[in-house]
């Protein structure tokens, strides 16, 4: 029987090492073999191949280039790697120019229709979709507490794209009236034409783990996905996320970790 991991990591490699949609403000541009964007939250470097093609002395100066880009505007940058790109020495080369390289995740893919699964939220706890800017900052919120870092920049950033309500998708699982609280949080970003979509959050307050609602929000996003010619899924899992996912039917193809730069502080 052929493994299904390797169609999913060639489809993957051809779709999803993009910079993904525009945010407001945002810049995209190439640099030699990579991608680049800018005018966010933090900037973002990704290669559109595997194999990005530069050894040795050339690969480092690519990587000091990104930097002083980034250092020349104030703004932090993150340089995300696969764990199957070449060459294998580029984490070595980023963490020697100064990135610091944060936990690795998986990268797991699965088919939309094996996704939207009939899987209700809990009981006192509702799914809905939310456009408004102050739901975005309730968001915030929740993620600011889940992972005890400040998240409020979050609140912009989610606003600004579920403008476009046919490419990004947003959704909480709140508690019920009278007072709603939001317990969980995930969204969904897709790019038109590679019938890929990217699951984002599901991270949950810790009195409501293990009750069913991450799975419920993968649901959700997979029937929303499927209504939209979305027939790939895709999560860079932590290790909270990854077995639940995989119980679900997702395949891990690979890993990914952010290296991030940072400018000195002033």
């Amino acid at each position: 029987m052929t493994d299904p991991t390797t169609a999913l990591l060639a489809a993957y490699d051809e779709h999803m090492r993009g910079l993904g949609a525009r945010g407001e403000g945002e810049t995209h541009e190439s640099d030699g073999p990579l991608l680049r964007k800018y005018g966010g939250f933090r900037g973002f470097v990704t290669s559109p191949r595997p194999d990005l093609g530069l050894r040795g002395e050339e690969l480092d100066e690519l990587i000091v280039r990104q930097r002083e880009f980034f250092a020349a505007r104030g703004e932090a940058v993150e340089w995300k790697t696969r764990g199957h790109d070449l060459p294998a020495d580029l984490p070595e080369r980023l963490t020697a120019a100064g990135f610091v390289g944060e936990e690795p995740e998986t990268v797991l893919v699965g088919l939309a229709a094996e996704l939207a699964l009939p899987v209700p939220a809990p009981e006192g706890v509702t799914v809905r979709r939310v456009t408004d800017p102050a739901d975005m900052r309730r968001i915030a919120a929740l993620q600011s507490e889940v992972w005890g870092e400040d998240w409020s920049w979050l609140a912009d950033d989610l606003a600004s794209r579920a403008a476009n309500t046919e490419t990004f998708l947003v959704l909480v699982a709140e508690t019920d009236a009278p007072r709603p609280e939001v317990v969980s949080a995930a969204w969904l970003t897709s790019t038109p034409g590679t019938g890929f979509g990217g699951l984002w959050g599901g991270s949950t307050l810790a009195a409501w783990r293990g009750r069913g609602i991450y799975r419920a929000l993968v649901a959700h996003r997979a029937r929303w996905a499927l209504d939209h010619g979305i027939r790939h899924l895709q999560v860079d899992a932590s290790p909270d996320s990854a077995p639940i996912l995989r119980r679900l039917g997702m395949h891990a193809v690979t890993t990914t970790t952010p290296y991030v730069w940072t400018p000195p502080a002033v």
